[in-house]
């Protein structure tokens, strides 16, 4: 019995830096931003952004290979300044958004990359079409105490898709050769998460 007390307390002992550096955070849509950016008759960029999301990032600052993190985006909350284009862009040319109401992200794989940073791996799910896709991520910051004092961090990270591979397949040729709107899409994300209480 000795024994059994003894075993559990060492496997509870070795198991407590572990539990201690894991930890939960909710992304804030208050201060963070899902971008996008894409080519507009071939000559300049289009930018705009999402303004409804939510998602839950779960940190092993002891091996950050371990993390994860789930995104859920709400399509027909974009915005590119412009009403008459973000409608557009909510119909069935583009995101319909009637039919599909919900985009997602969820990582699978957290490896190391340059300069502190990170690669994430995950399926990406827009138009009801899965693909891979990698997250080029920034190192994340520092813990930061707030004046109500909830507790932050922050990281930024950069994408590339083709929304032809999500069924995005819209567009008009132009008379002097090209496209209206381009194929290519980069992402650009400024996430800045407030640390769960139940961790």
């Amino acid at each position: 019995m000795k024994l059994i007390i003894r075993t559990l307390a060492v496997g509870f002992a070795l198991l407590l830096p572990q539990m201690a550096s894991a930890s939960t955070w909710l992304i804030d849509p208050d201060h963070s931003n899902i971008g996008f950016s894409v080519k507009h008759l071939m000559i300049s960029n289009v930018k705009g952004n999402f303004i409804k999301f939510d998602g839950t990032v779960d940190l092993n600052d002891r091996d950050i290979t371990k993390s994860t993190v789930a995104v859920n985006i709400d399509p027909s909350s974009i915005n590119t300044n412009i009403q008459k284009r973000d409608d557009h862009l909510r119909s069935a040319d583009f995101f319909d958004v009637a039919k599909y109401p919900e985009m997602k992200f969820s990582s699978r794989r957290w490896v190391h990359g340059a300069r502190g940073g990170l690669k994430v791996t995950g399926d990406l799910t827009i138009h009801g079409v899965t693909r891979e896709v990698v997250l080029d991520v920034k190192p994340f910051s520092k813990e930061s105490k707030d004046p109500w004092g909830n507790i932050r961090r922050s990281t930024s990270a950069t994408a590339k898709i083709n929304r032809k591979d999500f069924g995005l397949v819209w567009n008009k040729s132009l008379e002097t050769g090209g496209v209206l709107v381009g194929d290519q899409v980069d992402i650009s994300l400024e996430v800045e998460m407030i640390k769960s209480a139940s961790r």
